[in-house]
């Protein structure tokens, strides 16, 4: 199996999805700037250190804690088709519909919440897609991390849930990402890209992407 691996934030669009799903709410619901300083609180512990990425996004998502698994899903859907589509780099989308013809298998691996993302399925035609897993209980939202954040060598090990190590032809495989944190997967494949990468001799060849 040829796999063609894109992660999806600064990859696939022009801004952090997380961000831009919070910024999409609060012009629906205002009251939700009341979350932006412990929002902001959330990015500054985790970059001076005193808290790692997992903390940091479930802080972060307190704002959608007790939401219905019904109320998520309009709100998803209207992220999606009201402002998510207006930021897809056009050029990812174009390669993602060349390699699917060309036979490749295509999937969507990101550490944004799986929630969303599982959503851009259809949108890509992607045969899978994985991001970072949030409990709903009991018909809702609670904002707790399930397993890891996915990203690093955990898009390695969550690729295996789903596909057999084995099965994959590596080397005809691609894997496009903006961030060297990709690097695990970036290195198993044959043919790694960087995207819009703006670094001084970068590890990998690097594609430009509007």
């Amino acid at each position: 199996m040829k796999l063609a691996l894109f992660d999806v934030d600064f990859t696939l669009t022009g801004k952090e999805t997380l961000i831009a799903f919070y910024a999409y709410l609060t012009k629906k619901n205002p009251a939700l700037l009341l979350h932006l300083p412990k929002a902001i609180l959330s990015g500054f512990l985790f970059k001076v250190g005193v808290q790692k990425e997992k903390a940091t996004k479930e802080m972060f998502l307190t704002f959608l804690k007790n939401t219905s698994k019904e109320e998520l899903e309009t709100l998803v859907e209207g992220f999606l088709e009201e402002s998510l589509r207006g930021f897809l780099y056009e050029d990812g989308l174009i390669k993602v519909q060349e390699l699917k013809e060309k036979g490749y298998t295509i999937v969507l691996t990101s550490a944004s919440p799986e929630f969303y993302i599982l959503k851009l399925k259809d949108m890509f035609d992607a045969d899978y897609v994985m991001g970072t897993r949030f409990e709903v209980k009991d018909g809702h939202f609670t904002g707790k991390m399930i397993g890891e954040n996915n990203k690093g060598i955990e898009k390695v090990r969550r690729l295996y849930e789903m596909i057999p190590e084995h099965q994959i032809e590596w080397k005809e495989s691609y894997m496009f990402s903006d961030s060297l944190s990709d690097d695990p997967l970036l290195k198993l494949v044959g043919k790694p890209y960087l995207i819009n990468c703006k670094k001084k001799n970068p590890k990998y060849p690097v594609l430009y992407w509007r």
